[in-house]
């Protein structure tokens, strides 16, 4: 029995007692087998740096808008300059194509970059020099590069840059069938308008979902017909003057602060006629402060890219009015030599985009004054 004990493999023990001596070499040298959390005594007795600490100290030193500019500048210029060739060539493109099918406007739902932007005018152009006459249907219209073909909500041409020409040939064809859609939908809002009161239905586009022409007036003939079975009365013109969008969600209906309704496309019209009969006012109030602010936003708008010589200022449709005021007046009160001759734009974030445009934050935050 005692050779059996005798025989038996101490490998594992030598490997356990090993691991346990060597741990604290392993710590003491950074490298843990995993992450290891440690009171905060072992590091005030050991000397060593609290990793945690350091990630405090780095969440609360805030990107200020002097140090970014500082920092990000120059490659800001480099860019800019290196998109300025691109530039010229798209604005020709625009100018020629926009003539050529005697457009409203050309353009872009998403951020694209420049050279993107070229190359599918040319994609567009191409195809007017093979097959002009469909597109010639477009006279008027404004054309909107974006995700899909087809027609927007608000009547504008949609063409999808992942669709080829045989696609877009076949939309352009198409159009006359959407021109009569288009007279259909805005029949029925006018008849939308005459139920409720006088109001006006609109579509805004950066406050509701991107629909196409058809959904749009599937939304509006599913609410349309909510209310003609209801048969609720609304005083004749009673809301004249007011506006409202229609939501395909089942939230209860609301007033918003710019001075529109939201209203879902199920709504019950009785307690909706309550609802609006009561917010009202309430509605045409916020629709004056609304025009006011404008006037204001386009004001600090021009002040701004006066006093800093930008070549264009502008906002992301996410961005509101009240955010765009609050920051021009803000940037008015700095002194800001980076921005000269810069092309600036208010979102939620810091960037510096691919062909030189500057992104910064609407709430940007200043330099603290010790």
């Amino acid at each position: 029995m005692q050779t059996e004990i005798k025989s038996l493999p101490v490998d594992h023990i030598q490997s356990s007692n090993t691991n346990v001596h060597s741990q604290p070499l392993k710590e003491a040298t950074g490298m843990p087998d995993r992450p290891i959390k440690w009171h905060k005594s072992y590091y005030s007795f050991t000397g060593f740096k609290d990793p945690d600490e350091d990630l405090e100290h780095a969440s609360k030193v805030e990107t200020t808008l002097m140090s970014w500019l500082g920092s990000n500048g120059k490659s800001a210029v480099k860019k800019l300059k290196n998109s300025l060739p691109l530039r010229n060539e798209l604005d020709r493109l625009k100018d020629e194509l926009s003539d050529l099918l005697q457009l409203s406007d050309i353009r872009w739902q998403r951020g694209w970059g420049v050279a993107h932007r070229c190359s599918q005018l040319h994609s567009l152009g191409r195809l007017a020099q093979q097959n002009l006459e469909p597109l010639q249907n477009a006279k008027g219209c404004t054309i909107v590069f974006t995700d899909r073909s087809g027609m927007s909500a608000l009547g504008h041409v949609m063409l999808g840059t992942m669709d080829v020409h045989h696609h877009w040939t076949r939309l352009f064809e198409r159009l006359p069938s959407y021109f009569d859609l288009q007279r259909r939908l805005v029949a029925l809002e006018d008849q939308i308008s005459s139920l409720l009161g006088g109001i006006q239905v609109v579509y805004i586009e950066e406050l509701q979902p991107a629909l196409t022409l058809d959904e749009y007036y599937s939304l509006l003939d599913t609410f349309c017909n909510q209310l003609l079975k209801s048969r609720v009365p609304f005083h004749p013109q009673s809301l004249s003057g007011l506006q409202m969008i229609l939501n395909s969600d089942r939230y209860t209906p609301s007033l918003h602060e710019l001075g529109h309704f939201n209203i879902p496309a199920l709504s019950d019209p009785a307690n909706l006629q309550y609802f609006m009969r009561t917010k009202a006012q309430e509605a045409r109030e916020n629709m004056k402060r609304k025009e006011k602010l404008k006037v204001i936003e386009n004001e600090l708008i021009q002040a701004s890219t006066k006093k800093f010589s930008l070549e264009k200022l502008y906002k992301e449709p996410s961005i509101s009015s009240t955010q765009m005021v609050d920051c021009c007046k803000r940037l008015l009160e700095q002194s800001l030599p980076y921005l000269h001759g810069m092309h600036l734009c208010i979102s939620h974030f810091y960037s510096v985009m691919q062909d030189g445009d500057l992104c910064i934050p609407w709430n940007w935050k200043g330099e603290v004054v010790k």
